[in-house]
């Protein structure tokens, strides 16, 4: 049976930890099942993947990971620009030009952003772009640039600029862009990225990630805490007492969380190579199953948190089920849909949750997945009733996963 979707599923522990909160500063929370549940945004959990720096991390892949930021054609093209010796009035004029074409910008946006407080070569929000493609775009501003007049008013200036720069980045600029690899980097590649204009190319996301929650109902509690003043009530003054500086509360909650993640093994490959996925070399292939192989052990072990310092919120997943397959992918969310009840342990009735769930799924729809699975504790119920192999180990299930995109 053919590889097109690989799907993770995991549960993981967390005690007196605040995860991930909201505008308030409470944990974030979903309302699910008759029950509300503490929750953990996607973007949270992704941009924790993304920015590991560790064994395994995305960024010792080879490809360039994207630049997330407003200031990107700040750093890498004004930047760089004047200081290869280029008048800051051009510099500045070709940049917010190529700003404009780039990203597609109306004359009305593009006066808003000027009129906006804060430097103008910054944009209004972040945009998402490969290293290869910033280069690229900073080699084209450089050569218009050698060409502008400095003596023109700078609203001339930038029109000329643009002008100029439409007509280096037309067809010719687009195939360009579209010809180099992993141009938008790649966790781009990885989780997509939207653009406005038409010059940079779409990208879909390949690893479509759902939102975290607990298997059972919030468990929350208000932590109230101070901060002991070390020099008060050690000076002359007899009558000031010893005592606490400051006086605090903050909510911390504890669960069983269920995270869900799928890749789509045929846009993944073709957001990271040339072709398509039919056409794919064995290089491309090798590409996505090292990607694959490193997100089965960041989504393992990678914790999201707040307040690193007061509860060190480390967590590793009590189980890791991955099953491959080519029917539309669907979660297991709804073995949970009633709450789990916590007694004797809410990680054996997850585990008999999501196995007899599993059963009937199969049941009913008869999809056929591939499963392997890892855990902690017995997973003997579990395996016989998903017909899942057990992996062994976690190093086990990723070279498990990542061969799914190669035998493909």
């Amino acid at each position: 049976m053919p590889t097109r979707f690989l799907q993770f599923h995991t549960l993981t522990s967390y005690p007196a930890a605040l995860l991930n909160r909201d505008d308030a500063g409470f944990a974030k929370r979903i309302p699910f099942g008759g029950a509300t549940r503490t929750r953990v945004s996607s973007q949270c959990l992704k941009r924790h993947w993304r920015t590991f720096d560790g064994p395994g991390a995305l960024s010792e892949v080879g490809v360039d990971l994207s630049v997330r930021s407003r200031q990107s054609f700040e750093r890498f093209v004004y930047d760089p620009l004047v200081a290869d010796g280029l008048e800051t009035a051009a510099a500045e004029a070709v940049t917010g030009a190529l700003m404009a074409v780039v990203l597609g910008e109306s004359p009305k946006a593009r006066k808003k952003r000027d009129e906006a407080e804060g430097p103008a070569l910054r944009t209004g929000q972040i945009t998402v772009l490969g290293r290869t493609e910033l280069e690229y775009l900073k080699t084209v501003a450089a050569a218009v640039a050698g060409d502008l007049d400095g003596s023109l008013a700078p609203d001339k200036l930038r029109k000329v600029a643009e002008a100029a720069l439409k007509q280096h980045l037309g067809k010719e600029g687009k195939k360009n862009l579209e010809a180099m690899r992993a141009a938008a980097g790649l966790d781009a590649a990885m989780f997509g990225r939207m653009t406005t204009g038409d010059l940079l190319a779409r990208t879909d996301a390949a690893i479509h990630v759902a939102h975290a929650f607990t298997v059972h109902a919030e468990m929350a509690e208000s932590d109230y805490f101070s901060a002991v003043d070390d020099l008060l009530g050690t000076g002359d003054d007899e009558d000031e007492a010893r005592g606490s500086g400051h006086i605090g509360s903050n909510e911390l909650n504890s669960g069983l969380f269920y995270g869900y993640t799928v890749v789509d093994i045929g846009l993944l490959i073709e957001n990271l190579g040339p072709g398509t996925a039919a056409s794919a070399s064995d290089a491309d292939r090798a590409l996505a199953a090292e990607v694959v192989a490193r997100l089965v052990r960041l989504i393992a072990t990678v914790s999201p948190g707040a307040k690193l310092g007061s509860t060190a919120p480390y967590a590793y997943s009590s189980l890791v089920l991955v099953e491959a397959g080519d029917a539309q992918p669907r979660s297991l969310a709804n073995a949970f849909l009633r709450p789990i009840s916590p007694r004797p342990s809410p990680l054996e009735n997850s585990f008999d949750a999501l196995g007899g769930h599993l059963r009937d799924l199969d049941r009913v729809y008869e999809g056929g997945e591939r499963r392997q699975v890892v855990g902690v504790g017995d997973l003997s119920g579990l395996v016989s009733r998903s017909a899942a192999a057990d992996a062994g180990s976690l190093s086990g299930l990723a070279k498990w996963a990542a061969a799914q995109i190669l035998e493909a």
